[in-house]
């Protein structure tokens, strides 16, 4: 026969040993906490410092690319389109352009490459100048000198790939000096061989007021054109990539028809 003073102990044993794990857990929580409180932005520069100054750039730049490209690609090559039509949304900019009826169209944007890397070049700057403030004051927190020069940025639409090149001038003193005076980032995409088709289909806009897409499918294979017909005489056209997805459009408006002939 158990006594009730017995079950009375074992009882209070069992209780005062769970408060002491309670406690003990409470104690680590805290001390983890300090330690992260104090040690933090060590931890997080030193992983910074692990990646280097290229790879820091490239994990902070590459987002705000790929958006800016993407946008750039579904309204004809500019950010802030001025003369464009709305398609699903999106203002679609008229890269070749009559008001008139019956007439051909006139280019736009005679230089759309150049155009579209500019456009990149602006639209990532503040991007590009949080990014390199950041690295400077991690590296100084780790006791670096850091000497950061502004320098020129540029853009090229490359095949396949779409090259930033920073030319910042950054030196990294701490025993040792490590100078980096470029670094590119390097965007997987097809922009340059749709915009290139784009000004074929363009140049064949200004001659007959209209583009035989069928012809760049046969010699693409990997290419789709589709042309998508306005009732005010404007043409979409929306070029793919069917193996990336990557997607360039823009509007044409060329011998158009008045309404109702």
């Amino acid at each position: 026969m158990i006594k009730k003073g017995y079950f009375n102990y074992n009882y209070f044993m069992n209780n005062r040993a769970q408060v002491t794990i309670f406690i003990i857990i409470a104690i680590i929580i805290i001390v983890a906490g300090v330690f992260l409180f104090l040690f933090f932005p060590q931890i997080q520069t030193a992983f910074i410092e692990e990646k280097n100054p290229p790879g820091f750039i490239e994990e902070c730049m590459e987002d705000e690319i790929k958006e800016t490209i993407e946008t750039l690609s579904l309204q004809g090559g500019s950010i802030n389109p001025e003369n464009y039509i709305l398609y699903n949304g999106e203002k679609v900019e008229y890269l070749c352009y009559t008001n008139e009826f019956y007439v051909v169209c006139v280019v736009q944007q005679p230089m759309l490459k150049q155009h579209i890397e500019n456009e990149i070049k602006n639209n990532i700057k503040n991007k590009a100048d949080d990014c390199f403030e950041t690295l400077k004051n991690n590296f100084e927190s780790q006791g670096y000198a850091v000497n950061l020069k502004e320098g020129k940025t540029s853009v090229e639409l490359l095949p396949q790939r779409v090259v930033v090149s920073f030319e910042k001038d950054l030196t990294l003193t701490k025993g040792g000096a490590e100078r980096y005076d470029k670094i590119d980032v390097v965007i997987d995409n097809n922009l340059y061989e749709l915009v290139s088709i784009s000004n074929s289909i363009l140049n064949m806009e200004t001659t007959y007021g209209d583009a035989e897409t069928t012809i760049y499918m046969n010699y693409y294979h990997d290419l789709k054109v589709e042309k998508k017909p306005q009732i005010d005489g404007t043409t979409i056209y929306i070029l793919t990539n069917r193996d990336t997805g990557d997607k360039f459009q823009f509007a044409s408006r060329s011998v158009a028809w008045p309404p109702g002939i």
